[in-house]
């Protein structure tokens, strides 16, 4: 285990994440030829969309040897679309490879993929990548990775010339000068001490080389001592490095030219060297039947504890993708869900290469594995021996912004179509779908126009079939502008019992993004078998629950209400009267009359906006955000380009990213990702 890695590619969209993945697969003899993302052609792009367009949808497992270690790889999407790919992503992964244009340095999308990695506590390195490219800054680069990501970053190899003028790298820890073969497309390496390799390279190895150890002494007190007393050797530099980078405290950056070859065999003795196995990180912790906090260490002899991370559909058989954290799993061994309470069997365990797999006859903690069998299966849940029954934290997920309906030409479309819908929804947690039982139509809620532009793409390829599509919808909530009061006897005859409720209650306003609070006033005596006697515990249950449907559906739009204080001041029981079901309608009732005199306000979707754009088109782009309803809140130089970064409501956004291309001849770069629910 000790010689296992487990590490992600992250970046924004086109800093060279697929390129960078293929030439690591490449160059450890996994795949014999390479192919490429313009080309279409790239292994870990094996979607015909990902092929078409040039860019990431799915995160694609994969895994290859390098110096006796295996590195389990997944390359993730870029665009934010597709966030939960890169989320579920890291939340199984024990290190990560930050990709980073050396043009464009720190974009909008890298800052959103290195906080998630930050969010789950995830050892990184960095590599520049582009170096080649004109206008490469790597210094600038290294800044903006300080500043804006709040990195300690820590350079290992440095360029040789940048640009048109980049001629080779200088490994630091070596004090060597690298050059990569062009003949055998870079797999030979060529080393040779930097005085032999000119002054330039002499000159960038002394003075990078200081820097790295003046940084790292700050950074790890033990080598802070070697350090300053001068008796220190390569051994104690590199264990100063693994333990720095572990802690987090600092974070290796190397750089080179993916496309170009250049860089890629560093990185990967880096990966080996810098980044945890998955002895190196901390146990996970789970929750035991009890309620009780359990610590699950990565022991191959433990019971099984594996958390699913993805699924696939395959010709109807579902593929489930785990990271096992504990326990050696065998075909055939039974497995307990322990999210839905049910058991299941191990069929066949794979490991995975992109769209292909190897099958394995066992896998141990550790491992990222897929399994066919494991048909309740849904991503986030935990699979353990029946010995052991722990759940592991569940996998975030994202609220969908925008809704598609959906209508079949005709009946036998129409079960098609169910079919496929049923399918994508249990492979991707962002995508909800349900009927509209007036129209009939299909409603696909999704995280954005792209997301929900490829799976309509997916239906058409996939199963042959072309629904027609509504335009897209927002997906709205409600909210009070002030406090409203109601109070509601609920009396009615439903079939043959008469059922009765009496509740007031009161309604007011909460800070944006708070969410909702349902509360119950002091109405009841402190006593509580005197409060049990005045109010059963299943009326007051009624009334809450009858309050929490409600909140479901707000008055004004039907939409559900948010950022919505509610307060239960009464809950009245007549004896021989008052039934549960009485009490839940009265409570929904009085929360839609306290709703309606609190003045409902409709909150739509605010995204937050941001541009990269030349300076010739930056009037063009802020006249076209002020058509949107955008509003500018910050603007930046970086990189030769202006940084704006603004706020808009989706509902003026659609056909937003067209119009931008046109406008600046396709040289602006877009970003939109949600923010909060508000007024528009």
């Amino acid at each position: 285990m000790q010689d296992i890695r487990n590490i992600g590619i992250i970046a924004h969209i086109d800093a060279g994440k697929t390129t960078l993945s293929e030439r690591m697969l490449f160059y450890s003899h996994k795949i014999h030829r390479l192919g490429e993302v313009h080309d279409g052609t790239a292994t870990m792009d094996y979607l015909p969309e990902e092929q078409e367009r040039g860019i990431t949808i799915t995160s694609a497992c994969t895994s290859c040897q390098w110096s006796g270690h295996t590195i389990n790889l997944i390359d993730t999407p870029g665009h934010v679309d597709f966030t939960i790919e890169v989320e579920r992503s890291l939340r199984v992964l024990d290190g990560a490879v930050g990709v980073f244009c050396a043009v464009a340095g720190v974009e909008p999308q890298s800052e959103t993929v290195w906080r998630q990695s930050e969010h789950f506590a995830v050892p990184k390195l960095a590599f520049i990548n582009k170096i080649d490219r004109l206008g490469a800054d790597f210094e600038s680069v290294l800044i903006a990775l300080r500043e804006r990501l709040g990195a300690n970053p820590l350079p290992l190899t440095v360029p040789v010339g940048q640009g048109e003028e980049f001629q080779g790298l200088v490994d630091l820890l070596a004090e060597e000068y690298l050059t990569f073969s062009a003949e055998d497309q870079g797999r030979t390496v060529e080393r040779r001490p930097v005085a032999e390799a000119g002054t330039q390279a002499a000159e960038l190895c002394a003075t990078w080389r200081e820097h790295l150890l003046e940084k790292l002494a700050e950074a790890d007190d033990d080598f802070l001592e070697s350090y300053l007393g001068g008796g220190y050797g390569p051994e104690d530099i590199s264990a100063a490095l693994r333990r720095a980078t572990l802690a987090r405290a600092v974070t290796p950056v190397y750089c080179g030219s993916a496309l170009r070859n250049s860089g890629v065999q560093p990185l990967l003795d880096g990966v080996c060297a810098w980044l945890p196995s998955p002895l190196d990180v901390p146990a996970p912790t789970g929750t035991d039947e009890e309620g009780e906090q359990v610590v699950i260490p990565a022991d191959p002899a433990a019971p099984v504890a594996a958390l699913v991370f993805k699924v696939l559909m395959e010709n109807g058989r579902k593929l489930s993708f785990l990271r096992l954290y504990a326990g050696t799993l065998h075909e055939g061994d039974s497995l307990r869900n322990v999210n839905q309470h049910c058991d299941e069997r191990v069929g066949r365990i794979y490991r995975m290469h992109a769209d292909r797999r190897e099958q394995l006859e066992s896998a141990a903690a550790g491992d990222i594995v897929s399994i066919i069998g494991l048909r309740s299966a849904h991503t986030g849940e935990t699979f353990t021996g029946r010995e052991r029954q722990v759940r592991l934290e569940a996998i975030e997920s994202y609220a969908p912004v925008i809704t598609l309906a959906l209508e079949p030409r005709n009946a036998d479309e129409g079960k098609v179509l169910d079919e496929a819908l049923e399918r994508y929804a249990a492979e991707d947690p962002t995508l909800l779908v349900r009927q509209d039982e007036e129209s009939g139509c299909r409603m696909v809620s999704g995280m954005g126009e792209l997301h929900l532009d490829i799976l309509l793409e997916r239906i058409r390829r996939e199963y042959g079939i072309s629904p027609r599509a509504g335009h897209p919808q927002v997906i709205l909530r409600e909210c009070v502008r002030k406090s409203g009061e109601a109070d509601v006897t609920f009396e009615r005859d439903l079939g043959k019992e008469h059922h009765q409720g009496h509740v007031r209650l009161t309604v007011a306003p909460r800070e944006r993004g708070t969410g909702n609070a349902v509360t119950v006033g002091d109405f009841l005596p402190a006593d509580p078998q005197e409060a049990a006697r005045l109010l059963p515990r299943a009326l007051l249950e009624a009334a809450l629950s009858g309050v929490r449907d409600a909140l479901q559906s707000g008055e004004r739009t039907g939409y559900p209400l948010e950022d919505v204080a509610v307060r239960l001041e009464l809950v009245e029981r007549t004896e021989g009267l008052t039934t549960v079901p009485g009490t839940h309608l009265a409570a929904g009732q009085a929360l839609r009359e306290a709703v309606s005199a609190a003045s409902p306000v409709t909150l739509e979707p605010i995204m937050t906006v941001k541009i990269s754009v030349p300076d010739d088109f930056l009037g063009a782009t802020i006249s076209l955000l002020g058509a949107c309803g955008g509003k500018v809140d910050d603007l930046q130089d970086r990189a030769g380009l202006k940084q704006v970064q603004a706020t808009a409501p989706l509902r003026k956004l659609f056909g937003f990213s067209t119009q931008l291309r046109s406008a600046t001849q396709g040289r602006a770069g877009l970003m939109l990702s949600f923010d909060r629910f508000d007024l528009p």
